[in-house]
């Protein structure tokens, strides 16, 4: 079963958050702080984060940034409502879903299970079903929706979970033209806070993985004033 951290400095709501998992049969750890979060994350054996903003020593902005460094880990932000510019950054930063305080229980749990489908394709079933075999090859870069991989050339590329959606929805429709919101809205499948600046953030470093010359890219195309193609080549 997966292992979820649970970083926040608040002990009563890690400890009903922990009642929360263990009832899903998830295993949970704690962290008081950013800080000890990142070495938990380090030292290996944790499938997911569930990141709170606010803390002591080290916030949970500057912990995802540097876990970022080297975990594609997935991460659930925990945010309140008066934090929506900080929502924006760790969207921005790289976070793959947020909950705002107080939260519904429900929510997070639904929250939590749509990031570990994501990290359990291998089991051959998502959420009771059988997994897609859809395979969309073009160009040098294959995306295969059954195993969450993708190539470029032969090799196979690192992407994170946001990474990969944006990229599929790009593939599914080539030579279409996504604007930053239809993006935002399909891909984040939120319509309350909607920033242009977070999709070009995840297409730059999706062109900087995939793209020999990111700044003259062959495949994720700007279009001015439009929004972003992939042009089939």
């Amino acid at each position: 079963m997966e292992k979820i951290l649970i970083a926040d400095d608040e002990k009563d709501i890690a400890s009903a958050i922990q009642i929360y998992l263990k009832a899903e049969g998830y295993e949970t750890e704690t962290a008081e702080n950013g800080q000890v979060a990142l070495e938990k994350v380090k030292a290996g054996g944790i499938d997911l984060v569930i990141l709170d903003i606010m803390m002591p020593v080290m916030d949970g902005i500057t912990a995802m940034a540097k876990i970022r460094e080297f975990s594609n880990i997935p991460i659930i932000l925990l945010t309140a409502k008066s934090e929506d510019t900080d929502k924006v950054l760790g969207l921005t930063v790289g976070a793959d879903d947020y909950v705002t305080k107080p939260f519904n229980a429900m929510e997070l749990i639904a929250r939590v299970k749509a990031q570990v489908r994501r990290i359990n394709w291998h089991a051959g079933e998502d959420a009771g079903q059988k997994k897609s075999d859809e395979v969309i090859k073009m160009g040098g870069i294959c995306l295969n929706d059954s195993s969450k991989t993708v190539t470029l050339d032969g090799d196979e590329v690192s992407l994170t979970p946001k990474e990969f959606d944006i990229l599929k929805l790009l593939m599914s429709k080539p030579s279409h033209v996504f604007s930053p919101k239809d993006i935002f809205e399909k891909v984040w499948n939120d319509t309350t806070v909607i920033n242009e600046n977070t999709v070009a953030v995840h297409i730059r470093h999706l062109r900087e993985k995939l793209e020999i010359d990111p700044a003259n890219p062959r495949y994720i195309k700007v279009v001015w004033g439009r929004g972003y193609e992939f042009s089939e080549q």
